[in-house]
């Protein structure tokens, strides 16, 4: 498994209260429902990404469907 990025993350403590209420109702970490928000907003943005490393659905199919219909 290949190893996790670290960051340092800064954020307006309104803010990681939020999360940190958040991430109780959800019994998760705050870290895991921040990845877990990220995850969200990156699908949203047809940016989707899968664990482990493995290129999702988001950019590369969506380029492979532009170019099929260009061809057409």
């Amino acid at each position: 498994m290949a190893e996790r990025k670290r960051i340092l993350l800064r954020l307006d403590p309104a803010v990681y209260e939020a999360i940190a209420k958040w991430a109780a109702d959800d019994l998760r970490s705050v870290n895991a429902q921040l990845e877990y928000a990220l995850r969200l907003a990156l699908r949203g943005v047809g940016r989707d990404v899968r664990r482990a490393g493995r290129e999702g659905p988001g950019r590369s199919e969506q380029n492979e469907r532009d170019d099929s219909d260009e061809r057409q």
